[in-house]
């Protein structure tokens, strides 16, 4: 027995030194053989629960305390809670922290979690307890009260809170969000086990509200940028990976929807309803019906706004995307009847329901004045409808307006000032929103009416760019060259007016030889260079001498020099003169060598062998010509190959 208590007083001590050093699963392994040892060891128990915590394994732990709640009793009444609260089982977290004999500070704390009770919890802790955890009470209190601002308009209480810590001054003011930045990074960057993904998981929360902030300023390519890098993160927040997807579905609206139906899936996550206010949750079912509507899923999209609608009758955005959806439908009737009937029911929100509806019923005017034979081919007709068109933005109304327009002169009035009028401002309608291949033909029609149309064939051309280029170059030969346009343009007045980014230096008064002779006319846009000594003015100057020395047909590679011609070609020992004498290329009564200067021809011994050896052998008698074989340099000694 003695050894036993020895062993197990050396496992405490290790589970101790563990604890310290916070390696909690070494800890773990020595309170297993402890609880070997007496599986009914309280405070064993107790701290194998506390480690597993520290490990995240919620679930492991919550097993551990439902196998021993017996032995445990209300020992682990807090730690219990927290696991469940963890693992988003709300509801059991807040009936063990109710069931608990005595509300310590702990409880009361993690009953704070709950937005309703956040603001009484957090205030009565503040007040009464001093420990090393204010300064977080006062950072979530102020959590609390700036949410309590935004969702249910309650006045801003002054606190009195200090700006301290990065989570205070990122909870007190938006225009503060950069400097609780870099207090986060500050503060963290001294804890040596602190890894700087770690940093960048803290700094998810403010990242996700800076965007939200670049956002409402109107910055959206900078905010979606932030909001996607905190995805990656993927923080453990549900709430905050929630809040963060709901934005980015609205900066994409019916854009990028494949990106929008991932996301979506982040904002169905187990306990989000447990970590956003009413209204977040609210907002994010609204963006779900309205990514529907957009999708062309009719049905789920009134399958959820009607949803919405019960759940709150008296709000009038579910009835809205009821009623975009019936207009996307073409069913405007039947939307103006919708919005009618809620008004009657909800009269405070009437004002903003009549507004759309006088929207819908610009819409029927629009069939109304259409449906007027008389006058639907009119010119005043014509431009009310597509600006009426346009303000709605349905740019396929306003086209089709201008295509019965035109079919109508082209068959009554083919050719007349005024059919042309409706064909260009079509084709400028179409230009403006895009619509480039539609409005290929209303140019080409235009074009062949005066084909000294420059402008009409520049528009021609950027049109069939995108559809057919061999079209668009052969129309290019029809424009105009460079030399055949003249401009009336003062170039002096040009340089000198407000806001030229050039001014062209006065050049220097030209004296002595460089003279010209004949004052004749010349080019403001030349200024006169320094000429070379060397120059010539009757030689005709070098046509290549724009181009790179290599790149020149007369060139033939760099010359050797005199010294480089002195140096022994042969083996060790060589000298020049012995070389001259055995090149038979320097005598009169040689052969003509190879026209190609630099080749090496055979020996005279065999004039007709053209085998190459692997290297130069000392020559036996004169008539050889050789080529210098590359030498290799040898640490010592004198000798050749």
């Amino acid at each position: 027995m003695a050894s036993g208590g020895a062993s197990v007083a050396s496992l405490w001590t290790e589970v101790n030194r563990c604890g310290q050093n916070g390696d909690y699963t070494r800890a773990l392994k020595a309170l297993t053989k402890i609880l070997h040892e007496n599986r009914d060891d309280v405070t064993a128990l107790h701290c194998k629960i506390v480690c597993l915590v520290q490990n995240g394994s919620f679930k492991e732990a919550l097993n551990v305390m439902n196998t021993h709640s017996k032995v445990l009793g209300s020992e682990a009444v807090f730690e219990k809670a927290y696991c469940e609260y963890r693992l988003n089982r709300v509801e059991s977290a807040l009936k063990t922290i109710e069931g608990a004999p005595e509300q310590t500070d702990k409880l009361k704390e993690l009953y704070g979690q709950r937005y309703d009770e956040c603001k009484s919890v957090y205030t009565d802790l503040i007040r009464n307890s001093q420990d090393e955890y204010e300064e977080e009470r006062k950072t979530n209190l102020a959590a609390v009260v700036a949410a309590m601002s935004q969702w249910e308009k309650a006045p801003l209480d002054d606190l009195g809170l200090p700006e301290s810590t990065y989570e205070l001054c990122y909870n007190q003011a938006l225009n503060k969000l950069r400097q609780a930045e870099e207090l986060c990074r500050v503060s963290l960057a001294d804890d040596s086990d602190v890894t700087e993904e770690d940093i960048e998981s803290e700094l998810a929360v403010i990242h996700s509200q800076m965007a939200y902030v670049m956002q409402l300023q109107g910055r959206t390519d900078e905010a979606l940028q932030l909001y996607n890098q905190v995805i990656k993160l993927k923080p453990s927040d549900v709430g905050l990976l929630a809040v963060t997807a709901n934005n980015i579905i609205t900066i994409n609206k019916d854009q990028n929807v494949f990106d929008s139906k991932k996301k979506v899936k982040l904002t169905n996550a187990e306990g989000v309803e447990y970590k956003l206010a009413k209204k977040q949750l609210q907002a994010i079912d609204f963006n779900k019906a309205l990514l529907a509507m957009y999708t062309n899923q009719a049905d789920q999209c009134r399958k959820l706004s009607s949803s919405l609608q019960s759940q709150n009758p008296g709000h009038p955005r579910p009835v809205l995307i009821q009623v975009a959806q019936l207009c996307r439908e073409k069913q405007h009737s039947r939307a103006i009847e919708l919005l009618q009937q809620f008004s009657d029911q909800h009269p405070e929100s009437a004002s903003g329901i009549k507004l759309t509806m006088a929207q819908l019923y610009l819409v029927q005017a629009c069939d109304v004045l259409r449906s007027i034979e008389e006058f639907k081919h009119k010119s005043g007709m014509v431009s009310a409808l597509v600006t009426m068109y346009s303000h709605e933005e349905d740019i396929d109304g306003a086209i089709d307006v201008f295509k019965q327009a035109i079919e109508h002169y082209q068959s009554e009035q083919p050719g007349s000032a005024a059919h042309l009028a409706l064909v260009r401002e079509a084709a400028n309608f179409k230009l403006k929103y895009g619509r480039k291949k539609e409005a290929i033909s209303d140019l080409e029609q235009l074009w062949k009416q005066n084909t000294n149309d420059i402008h009409t064939l520049a528009q021609l051309i950027s049109a069939y760019s995108l559809v057919d280029t061999d079209k668009a170059k052969s129309l290019s030969k029809h424009l105009p060259s460079a030399d055949t346009m003249s401009f009336n343009v003062d170039v002096d007045e040009l340089e000198n007016s407000h806001g030229a980014t050039y001014v062209r230096k006065k050049a220097a008064k030209v004296t002595g030889e460089n003279l010209p002779k004949e004052q004749g006319h010349i080019n403001k846009f030349f200024i006169l260079g320094k000429l070379p000594k060397n120059y010539d003015p009757k030689a005709t100057p070098d046509p290549e001498r724009w181009l790179p020395m290599r790149e020149r047909t007369y060139y033939r590679g760099k010359k050797k020099g005199k010294k480089k011609e002195q140096i022994g070609k042969g083996t060790q020992g060589a000298t020049a003169g012995a070389s001259a004498e055995l090149d038979a290329s320097k005598t009169a009564s040689s052969p003509p060598t190879s026209p190609r200067p630099g080749s090496a021809s055979g020996s005279s011994a065999a004039p007709g062998s053209n085998v190459v050896p692997p290297r130069q052998q000392k020559p036996a008698a004169s008539g050889a010509t050789r080529k210098k074989a590359p030498q290799k340099k040898k640490k010592g000694g004198k000798g050749g190959w």
